[in-house]
């Protein structure tokens, strides 16, 4: 350390020309990156003659990026010696790539997607298939992610994956993550950062990995802002302001959101059970409309403070409005013949969702690379759904009576994390951290029906619950990084304690579970010496906790035959991952490919069940069944994945991506050791530029059919085309998009469950409406312009290793 500390700093300069005329190129981008990782040291902007220089640089080795519209970029090794002192590269030529195009002058641009090897950033702003959308939308176009059509997010066949925005958890309820990311609108979100396999310094929860959504922040001054009003087809209305000032040392911003949606579905289901004897044959049909309506706002201010200190505070405050109202109808089979019954459903969402944070971070203008940040954060949820159902045609005058659930939720939830990076040397870092995170949630759930026709519903006291719950969590850990030569390497250890509580009253009683796990990380990086390109082998164990509506054991129902009931004695399932990946440059176009494997253990599946209690109760001649979570046996996934980046043409960029992987599970029904699937994802985006104006993207995505421990999911996939036009000198932008062009999305699902006393076999379908089109106005003010090309420069924070 005392021989380090004797090195000297020295700089680098050089001067950016036209290749074809030998003139200067001002304004043009230059950064520094470390050799080993990529990892951003500094950057600047040339002169109007060109020159640029860059100071205060540690002896080093470093590539040296020079980027530039209408230029190949440039990329070159750039050693400081020991002794530091200056490094002139003298007359720099840059290669220009216009071209004329029947009049039109057409400029290279950079993917929207941007592959390391430790994670992927996605560029949203120039993704226009998202536009006017929420970050379901945005998720539904990320690589390595899958969204089925009832929302679930995934990553390479797993469900169990870890949503943070900026870094943070997706508020503090746990299970409820679909709901948070449809009130975050895509126009506010910069980029996504897909993290397939986390080091020790993440949260050790999410199987399957880490997506982390980045927030749109201002950093030009004076005023700035956008405003966007978009319409779709079928009523579904959006309008958006955004609007940011900075002053000196303050910058102050504030948004709002407004959503009106409304979407149709149709669905159908085939079931044939057996129970105790007795064979049914369920043939149902329904259909749907959502009214979905959401009210989002941010409001909050950065302070710069002395000795290179800032600090962020932020509220935001999101409302949900929501109504549901369909229809059922359905032929009941048995040895009597077939009996109708036609039913009208009703749900009413009342979610409330506010949260409140603090940021703070402080760096050390002696001492490069040196960070601490802090953050603190409060979330408030308030919910009210009621679902409602009532029988119209075909039965019983008794059974013509109408039943509700009325569900409540109260949670409060505070998390609290500091992080301390700390340079041991120019090559040689040591992160640590300490966070904690404590929620506590209360409910009820009443079960109401009436006593006769025309009668206000009543509770039903044996079928209607009250429940609590909270989970704390604490979590340290500590990383080391390190370079020698061409290699590169990290190791860490994160440890977390787990102390979760609840019970049900009028049902299951108290439980707590309480556990302490260390999750070790390693990852080693080597530089190959021909091209651009790098190896990196990485591990990492990691968990899946379940959460509270799986641990609570009372019966929400979908409708009056199925309902959903959680189970106490579910304990955590525990994964083992590995991944070998390679990237290479060559030219403008880039090739990363990843090898992975996961082990699960005590693995968390998702199982049917006949419950022939319920049935004899209250089914009236239809069969009841429940959806349950259980552990059980070991589950194995391995495949590869697959990233392409390339322009085909000036004007025409493509972006492909791929994965193909097999995934064992332990068999629910022991007639088999195991049940195998070999499926896989891909995902095609192309970027046109016709004119200096007019951005085009097509995009196409598909995910391969899906097998659990109880039955199969059908494959999807699906075309997507937008267009976005700069209007009035760059103060505006007209969008037009068209989701699933084919209207071919849509889930299906079959399933199996058997036992010496039972047989279940079904076929559900779901179809939501899909092939919309929007039509988005945007009006930029002040500095703030619609995205244009993207310039090759490097996006996002982090090293090497994903932190």
């Amino acid at each position: 350390m005392a021989a380090q500390a004797q090195q000297t700093p020295g700089s680098v300069a050089g001067t950016l020309l036209d290749k074809a005329n030998n003139q200067p190129l001002p304004f043009a981008n230059v950064v520094l990156l470390r050799a080993q990782d990529s990892t951003l040291v500094t950057g600047t902007a040339t002169t109007e003659t060109g020159r640029f220089k860059l100071e205060k640089v540690a002896p080093g080795t470093y590539a040296l990026r020079a980027t530039v519209l209408g230029y190949q970029p440039l990329r070159r090794t750039v050693t400081v010696g020991s002794a530091g002192g200056d490094v002139d590269l003298g007359s720099v030529a840059l290669q220009p790539t216009t071209q004329q195009l029947k009049g039109v002058t057409v400029t290279g641009e950079r993917a929207a997607v941007q592959d390391n090897l430790d994670k992927k950033v996605i560029n949203v702003e120039k993704d226009l298939t998202s536009v006017g959308g929420t970050a379901v939308n945005v998720l539904q176009n990320v690589p390595s992610v899958a969204v089925s059509p009832d929302g679930t997010v995934s990553m390479r066949g797993s469900s169990n994956i870890t949503i943070l925005i900026d870094g943070k958890p997706t508020g503090a309820a746990n299970g409820g993550v679909g709901n948070r990311l449809e009130q975050i609108p895509a126009s506010s979100i910069e980029k996504v950062e897909v993290v397939t396999n986390p080091s020790a310094r993440y949260d050790a929860a999410g199987a399957g990995g880490v997506i982390n959504i980045i927030l749109k922040k201002q950093k030009k001054d004076g005023w700035n802002g956008q405003a966007t009003a978009t319409i779709g087809t079928r009523d579904k209305y959006n309008g958006s302001l955004s609007l940011n000032r900075r002053a000196g040392k303050l910058n102050m911003f504030a948004s709002a959101d407004v959503r009106d949606m409304d979407f149709r579905s149709t669905m159908w289901m085939d079931q044939y059970t057996t129970v105790e004897g007795y064979s049914l044959r369920t043939a149902q049909q329904g259909g749907n409309l959502r009214q979905n309506k959401t009210y989002n706002g941010r409001l909050g201010f950065d302070l710069n403070l002395p000795a290179n200190q800032s600090l962020t505070v932020a509220f935001e405050p999101n409302l949900n409005r929501s109504r549901n109202t369909g229809w059922q109808v359905a032929n009941l089979t048995d040895a009597a013949g077939t009996r109708r019954i036609a039913s009208t459903l009703g749900v009413r969402e009342n979610v409330d969702n506010h949260e409140a944070s603090a940021d703070y971070r402080r760096t050390w203008e002696q001492h490069k690379g040196r960070e601490l940040t802090a953050n603190l954060g409060y979330t408030y949820l308030s919910a009210n759904v009621v679902v409602g159902q009532r029988n119209t045609e075909g039965t019983a005058t008794d059974d013509l009576r109408e039943w509700k659930q009325d569900i409540g939720v109260n949670l409060h939830g505070v998390a609290g994390q500091v992080d301390y990076t700390h340079p041991l040397g120019e090559k040689t870092r040591l992160d640590t951290g300490l966070k904690g995170q404590w929620q506590t949630n209360e409910g009820t759930y009443d079960f109401m029906r009436q006593d006769a026709e025309g009668e206000e519903a009543k509770r039903v006291a044996d079928r209607s619950y009250a429940y609590t719950f909270s989970e704390y969590t604490q979590a340290a850990y500590a990383t080391y990084q390190t370079e020698v030569g061409k290699w590169s390497v990290q190791g860490g250890l994160r440890a977390e304690y787990t102390n979760t509580s609840g019970s049900v009253k009028n049902g299951q009683g108290p439980f707590k579970l309480e556990y302490l796990n260390l999750f070790p990380s390693a990852t080693v990086v080597r530089t190959l010496p021909t091209a651009d390109q790098r190896v990196q082998l990485s591990y990492s164990r990691r968990l899946n906790r379940p959460n509270f509506m799986q641990l609570l054991a009372f019966p929400l129902y979908q409708d009056q035959r199925s309902y959903r009931i959680g189970d106490p004695s579910l304990r955590p399932e525990y994964i083992n991952a590995l991944e070998l990946g390679h990237q290479i440059t060559l030219g403008q176009a880039s090739l990363s490919s990843t090898l992975f494997y996961r082990q699960t253990n005590n693995a968390i599946q998702r199982l049917t069940k006949i419950d022939t209690l319920a049935t004899r109760l209250y089914g009236n001649g239809a069969v009841i069944t429940g959806q349950y979570a259980d552990n059980f046996g070991q589950a194995y996934s391995y495949g590869a994945e697959v990233s392409w980046n390339q322009p085909l043409a000036k004007w025409w960029r493509v972006t492909a991506n791929g994965s193909l992987f097999q995934t064992n599970v332990t068999a629910a029904t022991g007639n088999e050791s195991s049940r195998r699937t070999v499926s896989g994802t891909a995902r095609l985006m192309n970027s046109f530029s016709p004119t200096p104006k007019l951005d085009v993207q097509l995009t196409g995505n598909y995910r391969a059919a899906v097998l659990t421990s109880q039955g199969r999911v059908a494959p999807v996939g699906s075309v997507d085309i937008a267009f976005r036009h700069r209007l009035f000198n760059d103060k505006a932008a007209l969008t037009l998009r068209v989701s699933d062009i084919f209207n071919t999305q849509r889930n299906r699902v079959e399933a199996f469950a058997q036992t010496p006393t039972t047989d279940y076999r079904a076929t559900m379908y779901n179809k939501w409406e899909s092939r919309v089109g929007y039509l988005g106005f945007s009006w930029y003010m002040g500095k703030n312009k619609p995205p244009k090309k993207i310039e090759n420069q490097p996006q996002g924070g982090g090293g090497g290793f994903g932190g």
